[in-house]
C-alpha cells in the first residue's frame, strides 16, 4: 500500500486557481467552498449593498462590494459584503475598480446560511478585525439577530428595535428590525 502525501497549497498557489461558483475561501491552509446563497441571503446582501452605497458612493465616502475576494493575513476570504472607505480602495492609475483587494475591508458583513457553521463565519470576521477592520456584522436570519463586532471589544447581540453601529463617516441609521424587514417582499 502506498500513501500519497500532498503538500497543502500556499495562499499564492490558491490565488492562481480558477474561481469557483460559489466562491471558495482559503483559511488555515484549507480550501472551503461557501454555500450557494439562497433567497433570504441574496435579498439581505443586495439590500445592504444598495442602502450603504446610496449614502456613500456619490460623495466618495465608501463602497459596499458583494462577494469580493479579500486576501490578507494568510487568508483569502469572500465576505458577503465588504465595505471599503473610498480612500482605501486600491485604484490603479486609470481609476478603474481593481480586481485584487489585498487588504481587509473597513466593515465586513456576513449573513449566516443554513449550511454554514457559525464559528467559521465568525472566525472570518475576527480575522478581519485582527488585521484592521473597524466593524463586523454577523446576521442570523433564523433568529432575527445581528452580532456586532468592534475591535478589542466584546461582541454585542442586537435584536428588534436596537440600532446598528456603522462606520462613523457613513450617515446611515438602521435598526435590526429594518434590516430583517427587507425579507418581507410579498403582499
Amino acid at each position: 500500500m502506498s500513501v500519497i502525501i500532498t503538500q497543502p497549497l500556499t495562499l499564492e498557489e490558491f490565488l492562481k486557481l480558477p474561481e469557483t461558483k460559489p466562491a471558495s475561501e482559503y483559511i488555515n491552509g484549507e480550501i472551503i467552498q461557501k454555500p450557494m446563497p439562497k433567497g433570504r441571503h441574496s435579498r439581505l446582501q443586495g439590500k445592504l449593498c444598495a442602502v450603504i452605497n446610496e449614502v456613500t458612493e456619490n460623495q466618495k465616502i465608501a463602497y459596499a462590494f458583494p462577494e469580493l475576494r479579500c486576501s490578507f493575513g494568510g487568508r483569502s476570504i469572500v465576505p458577503d459584503v465588504a465595505v471599503f472607505q473610498w480612500g482605501r480602495i486600491p485604484f490603479p492609475v486609470d481609476n478603474q475598480v481593481p480586481d485584487n483587494f489585498e487588504l481587509p475591508p473597513d466593515w465586513t458583513i456576513e449573513i449566516l446560511s443554513p449550511e454554514q457553521k457559525p464559528n467559521k463565519v465568525i472566525g472570518n470576521i475576527l480575522h478581519c478585525l485582527k488585521y484592521g477592520s473597524r466593524l463586523g456584522w454577523f446576521l442570523d436570519p433564523d433568529d432575527l439577530s445581528i452580532l456586532v463586532f468592534l475591535p478589542e471589544q466584546q461582541p454585542v447581540l442586537l435584536q428588534g428595535e436596537d440600532f446598528l453601529p456603522v462606520l462613523p463617516e457613513i450617515e446611515l441609521t438602521l435598526s435590526v428590525n429594518q434590516v430583517f424587514g427587507w425579507l418581507k417582499m410579498g403582499k
